[in-house]
């Protein structure tokens, strides 16, 4: 290790201009980070952005024209935002100033020009710009003019230049959708200096700030000031190649004349010194030292060789391929016992079969357990590889996979268990004062354990109270054990994430969980399941917290609390016109001077943000009561320069998709909802190409239409060019099953749908078997009413009520059993098909 580098006392004052540090960057040679997964070295190239000058201004003040000035922001080169000087009370104002930037090459970079109106009280944004570096040309300087107002002749001049940078390139890891870039820690430690005069005794710190970093800020205690004292290393972990800088704040004790008779007063006056130090500037494992009158400050700069705790990547994790292979061993003898096949089937002969659900309450956790043992005697259970569901139906799966061999032991067990807790009262079940302190210390506990508490932990807990005898403590992993010889089905449990002030259909993203990831397929990015709720940065587990227990993630699944106003305004009308009208900026297209192949460029946008009552009224209808807030496991990570030809694209379907600095990677937190409210079943997971779901069976238990889930999963598939059934049955007449799929292309899924409907079980209590003049008031089950008894908001059953969902239930399955065989023979049918061709 080479002898320590010391600063020299001119960094006490502000940091040099962005000018003159560039040439740093551009010199500066450093051992790159050796990922452990598969990484690939790209380039960085160096922006230099020329805002000129501004013609046309429109007058925003009264008595003179508008004091101006430009602020730049590119976040994936620095997370500050540099700005031009303001000229003052002119319509048409020159800047000519220059700004660098160092940019990866193979990350999206949008450079968000703001032009402001400087004000006394407040500044006025006035248009926002969005600009693809990816424009530029490498090696070659382009003159953009912005029209921000063509009627007015109003136009922004800018010049970029794109060049190419001496030195080595970034290791980058990158599944073509987003990026995780080189991470480097800094290593920061303080010392007091023995003085022999005591002056003070009281504690200082010494605050440090690296912004774009993990930690942000943290504080150093410098201890007191009549010893030596040494401090515990303080560690910043940032990007290894973005613009960034660590500003330390050195507090100083000095006496000053006072002139107050109490006598603690101004006799230790503290002044505060800002001291700013590129971190391109520090070299490698090698000691800095600012040296200080008081106390020394060390600096080491540290390469994060570690492999990524981000798995990147559409495919199937090896835990869920393997367990597919002994799932298809046992599916395969089930199929050749059910269809009565004489020979086996080979391993590309066996469908993959599915039962998704959707959402219903205390309706949908009855009705589901009722299904499921039907479809156990029926000796089809083991035909399913997945079992999919949300809000209502997470609660019967999390209770099922309790047990490690829960499909092949008899659910009428179960069944009679839930009967119990659905007919209980909920009040004192949950309400009671011994449950009360329960709460409290649960609660308390998590929190120390370093979770973000919200109102959707309470209501785990409260689901806990209601459907369980106690506390439960298995967790997401432990369902793993249901999982090791493929004796039961894979469960996936489904939610949404959204943006705080945005409505779903603005901005919503599905998150699935199985027991052994938690992830985006969006994004093709995934943790391990016991590191949800953990802190990530940049594709690395930064700070590890302890997995949650399963009744913490029903209350994220099941969070009927967490709609907005915006939310509940389009479940009702089904318009997106309120939404368009009042709800999101406006935002429209530029036409750019220079014409570019848009493979992957995105165009050039301006943006009207919202006045001030606007953003009032945007906040009321926007703000949710109760949402989970989750650290994000993909805060740190860019989106890739072609993200928007990649795997993303088949999942593209909000506004922000094309906003990449503004997507979920830009994000500290997880905003979680329950799935119900935009997309009334559980549909995605089953439809990534990698599972190859051949037969969807469709146990539905929403409220109205029973219909609608499936015709909105298909309207939504089809906008997004998934393969899904495209023939959906009308609601005249509804039936108790349906066979939907089998008539249209190969690669569409068959889905068996059964809604949750009173048919001929008014006139059967059994299949053939007709009920008598005394029996006829056993098939009256009212499930359209808004108020009877199972309407959604019901927590609770009367035994009767019971009785008559769940043998409804069972009846519509046990009277379409030809249906179900007929829909895995052409499952089957279509797998060797596809096998010959």
């Amino acid at each position: 290790m080479g002898s320590p580098v010391t600063f020299p006392q001119i960094l006490n004052g502000k940091t040099k201009s962005l000018e003159t540090l560039e040439t740093h960057w551009v010199h500066q040679h450093t051992v790159q980070q050796d990922e452990e997964l598969k990484s690939k070295e790209s380039p960085c190239y160096m922006l230099t952005v020329r805002i000129i000058r501004l013609r046309n201004l429109p007058r925003e003040d009264y008595f003179s024209e508008t004091d101006c000035y430009v602020t730049l922001w590119l976040p994936t080169a620095s997370c500050e935002k540099v700005r031009t000087k303001t000229v003052p009370n002119c319509k048409d104002p020159v800047w000519n100033e220059i700004f660098y930037f160092r940019i990866q090459s193979q990350v999206k970079n949008v450079l968000e020009l703001t032009v402001w109106d400087e004000d006394v009280i407040r500044d006025d944004d006035y248009r926002v710009i969005l600009f693809d570096i990816a424009k530029v040309p490498l090696g070659e300087s382009i003159f953009m003019k912005f029209e921000l107002n063509p009627e007015k002749h109003e136009e922004l001049e800018v010049e970029f230049t794109l060049e190419s940078i001496c030195g080595p390139p970034e290791k980058i890891t990158t599944n073509g959708t987003i990026v995780c870039r080189a991470l480097r820690c800094l290593e920061v430690q303080a010392d007091r200096r023995k003085r022999k005069k005591r002056i003070h005794s009281k504690q200082q710190d010494v605050q440090c700030t690296l912004k774009g970093s993990f930690e942000k800020t943290q504080n150093i205690s410098l201890g007191c000031a009549s010893s030596l004292h040494f401090t515990d290393s303080s560690l910043f972990h940032y990007a290894k190649f973005k613009q960034a800088e660590l500003d330390v704040l050195l507090p100083r004790k000095r006496s000053l004349p006072t002139f107050c008779a109490c006598m603690s007063c101004g006799a230790n006056v503290h002044r505060i010194r800002n001291l700013t130090l590129p971190l391109n500037l520090f070299p490698i494992d090698q000691d800095v030292i600012k040296e200080d009158k008081e106390f020394n400050l060390f600096f080491r700069a540290k390469e994060c060789t570690s492999g990524l705790d981000v798995r990147l990547g559409f495919d199937l994790c090896t835990e869920e391929q393997e367990f597919l292979q002994k799932r298809k061993r046992v599916a395969a003898a089930t199929f050749k016992r059910v269809l009565q096949f004489k020979e086996d089937l080979q391993d590309d002969e066996v469908p993959v079969v599915a039962i998704m659900t959707t959402g219903g309450g205390i309706r949908a956790l009855t009705a589901l357990y009722a299904h499921l043992l039907t479809i156990q005697r029926l000796d089809i259970l083991d035909c399913v590889s997945y079992f999919t569901g949300l809000s209502g139906t997470t609660w019967t799966m999390s209770h099922l996979y309790d047990d490690p061999n829960w499909s092949h032991n008899d659910l009428e067990e179960p069944l009679i268990d839930v009967q119990r807790h659905v007919k209980k009262n909920k009040f004192l079940a949950s309400f009671a004062p011994e449950r009360l302190k329960y709460y409290v210390k649960e609660l308390c506990q998590r929190q120390k354990e370093g979770h973000n508490i919200s109102f959707t932990d309470l209501w785990g807990l409260i689901i806990e109270a209601m459907l369980r005898d106690g506390e439960n403590w298995n967790k997401l992993t432990d369902q793993q054990q249901a999982l090791t010889h493929g004796q039961n089905p894979l469960p996936i449990y489904l939610c949404l994430n959204v943006k705080e002030k945005l409505s779903n259909v603005g901005f919503r993203e599905w998150l699935e969980f199985t027991p052994y990831e938690v992830g985006f397929q969006k994004y093709g990015a995934y943790i391990r399941a016991e590191h949800f709720g953990s802190e990530f940065f940049m594709g690395h587990l930064m700070r590890k917290i302890p997995e949650s227990r399963i009744c913490f993630l029903e209350g994220i699944w099941s969070s009927v609390f967490s709609v907005n106003l915006m939310d509940a305004w389009f479940v009702c009308v089904s318009s997106e016109d309120f939404w368009q009208m009042w709800t999101r900026d406006r935002i429209i297209d530029i036409d750019d001077s220079l014409r570019y192949p848009p493979s992957n460029k995105l165009r050039t946008r301006m943006q009207y943000p919202l006045d001030s009552l606007a953003n009032v009224f945007q906040d009321v209808i926007m703000w949710r009561p109760a949402v989970s807030v989750v650290p994000n496991f993909l805060r740190g990570c860019p989106m890739h320069d072609e993200y928007l030809q990649s795997e993303f694209s088949m999942w593209k379907d909000c506004d922000l998709d094309s906003f990449p600095n503004h997507l979920t990677g830009a994000e500290d937190f997880l905003y979680l909802v329950d799935n119900a409210f935009a997309f009334d079943s559980s549909y995605p997971p089953l439809l990534r190409p990698e599972r190859k779901v051949d037969l969807i069976i469709h146990l539905n238990y929403s409220s109205g239409s029973q219909i609608k889930p499936l015709k909105k999963a298909s309207e939504y598939f089809s906008e997004q060019g998934i393969p899904f059934p495209q023939i959906i049955p009308s609601e005249d007449d509804l039936k108790e099953c349906y066979l939907v799929g089998d008539q249209e292309g190969p690669e569409t899924p068959i889905v068996l749908l059964f809604p949750l409907v009173n048919d001929t079980f008014r006139e059967y209590k059994a299949p053939g078997v007709k009920r008598s003049p005394e029996e006829m008031k056993d098939g009256e089950v009212d499930l359209i009413s808004t108020f009877g008894p199972y309407n959604i908001n019901a927590l609770r059953y009367s035994e009767e009520d019971f009785d008559k969902l769940v043998k409804m239930s069972q009846y519509n399955i046990q009277n379409n059993k030809d249906m179900i065989i007929k829909a895995l023979c052409l499952a089957v049918e279509r797998k060797k098909q596809h096998k010959n061709n």
